[in-house]
C-alpha cells in the first residue's frame, strides 16, 4: 500500500476540507494505459468497496483495489509547493521504467 508523507497528508487534508465532506477517502489507483503500461489515478471517493485496504495518514484515510496496492506496495505520495516540482508525485521503486511525462509506469 502506498504511504503518505506529512505534506502530502497536510494537502490532501486541505482539499478534503474544502470539498466540505468529511467522508471522502483519497483512492489511488493504478490503471492501464499511459505511455509505460500504467498509469497512476487519484481522487476522493466515499464508495469503498469490502475488498479495498485503507490506511489512515494524518486524518487523512487513503484507499486502494488489491490490485492497485500490490502496484503500490513500497511507493510513496508527496507534495511539493515550490517553484520547480510543485504538485503531488509518486514515487514508485517497484516502476521499472517511466515515462517522460511522469505520469505513466512499467
Amino acid at each position: 500500500m502506498i504511504t503518505l508523507t506529512d505534506s502530502a497528508a497536510d494537502k490532501v487534508k486541505q482539499l478534503i476540507d474544502a470539498e466540505g465532506d468529511a467522508a471522502l477517502a483519497l483512492r489511488v489507483a493504478v490503471r492501464p494505459g499511459g505511455c509505460s503500461g500504467f498509469s497512476y489515478e487519484m481522487f476522493f471517493d466515499t464508495d469503498v468497496a469490502e475488498d479495498d485496504l485503507a490506511v489512515d495518514f494524518g486524518g487523512v484515510r487513503v484507499v486502494s483495489d488489491p490490485s492497485s496496492a500490490q502496484l503500490l506496495n513500497g511507493a510513496t505520495l508527496d507534495y511539493k509547493d515550490g517553484l520547480q516540482d510543485a504538485g503531488f508525485a509518486i514515487n514508485n521503486p517497484n516502476a521499472s521504467r517511466t515515462c517522460g511525462c511522469g505520469q505513466s509506469f512499467s
